[in-house]
């Protein structure tokens, strides 16, 4: 109960300055995580939380589930269909360069195996946009690069998983990883069945939702209570048929968002209030639990040099690579491979790894993974308002026939 209390505080401590600290470069993850360590294991101990628990796994997925559903509620689906060429580019040829030359940084700086150096690119290449909250919020930056930070972050850890579950079984030593199917059919399985399962529940939920609505008969708190709701059946229903969870819960939102949203914005504001708390909370455990015990003994160089190349190299190479063609200036596919920011999603799979597997290198990737989160943290969230603000500077010169505002399609039509 003392950490719970304590959990409870540092809320409400947060939320007393929290206007205040709106337009500094301080971000709430950033406290939340130097609470973690400041109370934590590997400080004053006052913290008592173990990562081997199961609750630390529930809060970690359910964190991840409402956050992207919530993200995607906002995205509209005809301007995504309309211009999905960049999240497309950056979630296949982007996300696999990453996790390829993540690998290849592995092998080059620890005695790691193949498979033991593709688990660790695979666990640091889903990206975080609640890391860079100012950049995905700021409206003079164009919607197209915003909402392809946003589609990319919440597609890239369901597209992640199946690699970090079958890099996980070679590396312990098992034949297969996916009980004999191969990697394209798993693949295959999480993401169709996670479309299928997100789009059917989102949709079959704010119809629901926004019937009832209209007809008076649903009470204003089961109108919130319902909307997290459609997100936890969302990701229970792909689950249970072999698909992947997350990329369940961010399509519902996207499907929901399009039935529902102009009926239901204070449930939506509910699952953001909501989705914030338990991201503070899964930061805080982060930074007591995983971060705390990892900072505890002084890091390897080479564990910071991976860390830095995981922000930067490995990250913003391969973005650049896949837009190449896309007509956009150097400044815009700089700030898109930088604004890659690793956190919950790699929290979640650093959890998997601790529970089920028993691997001679496991505590090395974990601290490498906690090295790499913690920079990220601080890095991405000190840089997102300052460099948003330069970045929409910069895109506000340019005419609206460039490649940053618009749709591919008129781009390519020549309109």
């Amino acid at each position: 109960m003392e950490s719970l209390a304590i959990a409870a505080a540092l809320v409400i401590g947060y939320g007393a300055v929290s206007r205040r600290l709106r337009t500094t470069v301080v971000t709430p993850p950033m406290i939340f995580v130097a609470a973690g360590l400041l109370l934590g294991e590997g400080g004053l101990g006052v913290l008592n939380l173990g990562l081997e628990e199961e609750g630390v796994r529930v809060l970690a997925e359910a964190t991840l589930v409402v956050v992207l559903f919530v993200d995607a509620i906002e995205l509209r689906l005809p301007r995504l269909v309309r211009e999905a060429q960049l999240p497309a580019r950056m979630l296949t040829f982007g996300l696999l360069g990453t996790v390829v030359l993540g690998t290849l940084a592995a092998l080059l700086l620890f005695d790691f195996q193949l498979w033991e150096a593709a688990l660790l690119a695979a666990v640091l290449a889903p990206t975080d946009a609640a890391l860079g909250q100012a950049v995905v919020t700021n409206r003079d930056v164009p919607a197209r690069i915003r909402e392809t930070l946003s589609v990319e972050s919440g597609l890239n850890d369901g597209i992640a998983l199946p690699l970090v579950t079958i890099f996980l079984g070679l590396a312990v030593g098992e034949e297969t990883a996916a009980s004999g199917r191969t990697i394209a059919a798993l693949v295959g399985a999480q993401l169709g069945f996670g479309l299928l399962a997100g789009a059917a529940v989102g949709a079959l939920g704010g119809v629901v939702i926004d019937g009832t609505v209209r007809r008076g008969w649903m009470d204003g708190l089961f109108r919130q209570l319902s909307t997290i709701s459609v997100a936890v059946c969302a990701f229970a229903v792909a689950e249970s048929v072999g698909g992947n969870g997350f990329i369940a819960a961010f399509v519902a939102g996207i499907a929901f968002g399009q039935v529902a949203r102009d009926h239901c914005p204070h449930a939506a504001d509910f699952a953001e209030d909501e989705g914030q708390l338990l991201t503070l909370l899964t930061f805080l455990v982060f930074g007591a639990a995983l971060a705390g015990p990892a900072l505890a003994d002084a890091p390897q160089p080479q564990t910071l040099l991976y860390a830095v190349l995981s922000l930067t190299v490995v990250r913003m190479l391969p973005v650049a690579a896949c837009l190449v063609g896309t007509g956009l200036t150097i400044p815009t596919v700089g700030f898109l491979g930088w604004f890659g920011p690793r956190g919950l999603a790699s929290i979640l799979f650093a959890v998997l790894i601790l529970e089920e597997a028993d691997l001679a290198v496991e505590s090395t990737i974990l601290t490498i993974v906690s090295w790499t989160v913690l920079l990220s943290v601080f890095a991405h969230g000190m840089s997102a308002r300052p460099a948003a603000s330069a970045y929409a500077r910069h895109v506000s010169h340019m005419p609206e026939d460039r490649a940053e505002h618009m749709p591919q399609a008129m781009r390519i039509a020549g309109r």
